[in-house]
Parts: C-alpha cells; sequence; structure tokens
C-alpha cells in the first residue's frame, strides 16, 4: 500500500533517520534468527533423545506388565507421580525458557519384609518413567518458545526487508526528486530574472549630451 509523503526537506531528514535505524537494526535481527534456529534444532534433537529415553523405561515396564497386575495392595502409580517438578530457567537469545532439574516424589512406607521382592524396582522404574516424562513436558515447553519467539523474530525481518526499508528508500527517492525539481526551476526562474534585468538594462537611453552653447551675434 502505498503511503503519503510530505515533499519537504524535514520529512527528508526524518525518513533518513529511519532508514539508518532500520539498516542498522536489521543484521541484529538476523543474527538472533539464526542463534534461535540453532537452539530450536538443539531443542528438538534434545526432546527426541528425551523421548527415546522415555520409551526405553516404558517397553522395560511393559516386559513384567503381569506382574504389574499384583499391586500387592500398594499404590505405586500414585507414589510414582511427581510431588513436585524443579525447573530453573535460562536465558537463549533474548528468551527466558525452562531448564529440566528433578522431580520430587512422595514418600513410599511399606514394609520390606511384607512385600514382594519386585516391587522395589517396579516402584523405581515407575519413577524413573514419570522423572523422563517430565523431562519431556519441560523440553517441550522449551520448544514452544523458542518457535513462539523465532516465529516473531521472522515477522520482524520481514517487516523491516519487505515494507519497512523499501517504503523509506522510496520515500526518500520521491522527496529528492521533488526537491530537485524545485532547484531546478528556481535556477531556471533565477535565469530568466537575470536575462529581463539585463535585457532592462540594454534598453535604457544612455544619459543626454549637453546642450548646445548658442553663438552670440
Amino acid at each position: 500500500m502505498a503511503i503519503k509523503v510530505k515533499l519537504t526537506r524535514p520529512e527528508l531528514k526524518r525518513y533518513r533517520d529511519a532508514l539508518a535505524r532500520y539498516e542498522r537494526f536489521l543484521p541484529m535481527l538476523k543474527l538472533k534468527q539464526q542463534q534461535l534456529q540453532v537452539t530450536l534444532r538443539d531443542a528438538a534433537a534434545a526432546r527426541r533423545k528425551a523421548e527415546q529415553a522415555r520409551d526405553e523405561v516404558e517397553a522395560h515396564l511393559r516386559r513384567y506388565r503381569s506382574v504389574l497386575a499384583d499391586r500387592a495392595g500398594l499404590p505405586l502409580e500414585q507414589w510414582s507421580r511427581p510431588s513436585e517438578v524443579r525447573v530453573g530457567k535460562k536465558n537463549i537469545a533474548g528468551v527466558e525458557i525452562p531448564v529440566f532439574e528433578d522431580v520430587a516424589f512422595p514418600e513410599a512406607r511399606y514394609s520390606l519384609f511384607g512385600t514382594p521382592p519386585w516391587v522395589d524396582q517396579t516402584l523405581a522404574d515407575l519413577r524413573e518413567r514419570s522423572r523422563r516424562e517430565a523431562a519431556v513436558d519441560v523440553l517441550r515447553q522449551e520448544e514452544t518458545l523458542l518457535r513462539h519467539e523465532l516465529t516473531r523474530i521472522i515477522q520482524r525481518v520481514n517487516l523491516f526487508e519487505k515494507i519497512m526499508i523499501p517504503q523509506a528508500r522510496e520515500a526518500i527517492r520521491k522527496i529528492r526528486i521533488k526537491l530537485g525539481d524545485e532547484m531546478t526551476a528556481g535556477v531556471g526562474r533565477s535565469k530568466i530574472a537575470k536575462g529581463k534585468l539585463s535585457q532592462t538594462l540594454t534598453n535604457e537611453p544612455s544619459d543626454a549630451s549637453p546642450p548646445e552653447r548658442s553663438e552670440t551675434p
């Protein structure tokens, strides 16, 4: 969409200053875009690795599913659900993202002598699955935040490259043409004025000669 431009010298300065800002900020935006793209690829790879680690525990648990059906009267699933997920924060390319640290589980109270021997290992495996699932969840959050920020930066880069910088350059071009035309017209008017003045001076009569002396008879 064409923008209305005031074809004046103050507007020329304003657009020049704006163009200088855009061209200064654009490389920084592109650098941030590259950093986010690299970080997002690393985060996606870390999330896939974490999912694979979780699936390995899941496969291990499936091998003794028949045993899990006999819970020996113990709430193993409840004890294996985290009571707290500890998450830190770190800043990447100006984005604050979560970092998985660890999980805490509720205390499991049961008799070591009055329960089957498989209970300890089963509870440990269930908790490890929960731990790895929590890590996957945090990595997914990290990916979402990075992708959102990358989308925002790409939009800003496109705005600068495709709209703001071209508009500023076009406005400067139009103003320069207008000011150039005005300057040319002013020079032409000046020449015409000088020509008229010169012609006027040329056509003016010279000073009258002194009157002749009359001879006395």
